[in-house]
């Protein structure tokens, strides 16, 4: 930095998973140290941060008491981004380290997007309201939008989908988020993977009475065991999928033909919202390899717009993302 030259880049994967080499992020971090030299800062990807953090914060004790806090509304991720963080603490002392949160750019949707329809007092008292996830991707490749078009992001109505295993679409208003499809957990929303999207709320009890399921079972399963993988009976795996699909399987076409119609009805939705879009873009494992999918989903959609909006796939980059905002804030002090 700033140059923003890629010195080395890998992944770990399966940690702490049975007959894993890497026990923990702990092992994890050691196995990259001894692989890369001299490092000057880290940044971290955050899933959750709430109301409390709005931008990306250098770390400290009072951060890691907010990460935690949000331990119960993120209990798949934040326990996990902050293993990263004391890991990097104890192995890279005195290095400054930065988290950026996945839910800050969506801090700009006003609050008649979201509050739910529950009791006030539940947002006052509980926090409880739509967060949005995927931000620092959706931030990503908006900006990268504008560079392409050569226009200014404050000119610019842009619908932004990011799907993968997890999947989430944001209305970004001239630079600003306004609305996006996941909520107070990033379970709200598009059919994923694993995860349901959106569902009538009185299934929930309905289910955990039916298969007798206590609130930590219910949360598992709504996480873990539906979406593509449910609706299909077969895998979360797109890829797997479409080749299924071909061969004639009618639950892995039920799965795409679902998943294709709930991300058609977002962007229907946000293109309301904004009244009209300049841009449309796909990103993320499905959204950028999948070219299938994104011809089932534009299908039709705009075919009466008298101008149609510019289609684009961009790769998304949240590491370089992280790496520009980590820089920043450790060179502004």
């Amino acid at each position: 930095m700033p140059n923003e030259d890629i010195i080395s880049k890998g992944t770990i994967e399966h940690i702490g998973e049975k007959e894993s080499k890497v026990a923990d992020h702990h092992t994890g971090l050691k196995i990259i140290l001894e692989k890369v030299d001299g490092v000057s800062a880290v940044g971290h990807r955050v899933v959750h941060g709430a109301e409390k953090f709005r931008k990306p914060v250098i770390v400290d004790k009072e951060v890691i008491r907010g990460i935690r806090q949000c331990f119960s509304i993120a209990p798949l991720h934040n326990p996990a981004n902050l293993a990263g963080i004391i890991s990097c603490k104890k192995l890279l002392p005195g290095i400054k380290q930065v988290a950026v949160f996945d839910t800050a750019f969506h801090q700009t949707i006003p609050d008649y997007a979201f509050i739910y329809g529950l009791p006030y007092d539940f947002y006052k008292s509980l926090r409880i309201r739509k967060y949005g996830f995927h931000g620092t991707s959706h931030e990503y490749v908006a900006r990268e939008a504008s560079r392409i078009l050569g226009k200014p992001l404050k000119n610019l109505k842009i619908i932004t989908c990011h799907l993968g295993n997890g999947c989430s679409i944001a209305a970004i208003d001239r630079g600003r988020s306004v609305d996006t499809s996941m909520g107070f957990t990033p379970l709200e929303g598009l059919i994923m993977g694993t995860r349901c999207g959106d569902v009538d709320p009185a299934v929930v009890p309905y289910i955990m009475r039916k298969k007798k399921l206590d609130a930590h079972d219910i949360e598992i399963f709504l996480n873990k065991s539906c979406g593509l993988k449910g609706i299909s009976g077969i895998s979360n795996d797109m890829r797997l999928l479409e080749q299924r699909s071909r061969a004639g399987n009618k639950r892995a076409k039920l799965a795409i033909e679902v998943f294709a119609y709930r991300i058609k009805k977002y962007i229907g939705a946000y293109v309301a919202v904004m009244a009209g879009c300049d841009a449309l873009i796909f990103t993320a494992g499905i959204g950028e390899h999948q070219k299938g999918i994104r011809e089932e989903i534009i299908k039709g959609l705009f075919r009466h717009f008298k101008k149609a909006p510019k289609i684009l796939v961009i790769p998304t980059n949240e590491e370089l993302m992280i790496a520009r905002q980590t820089y920043q804030l450790i060179k502004r002090g």
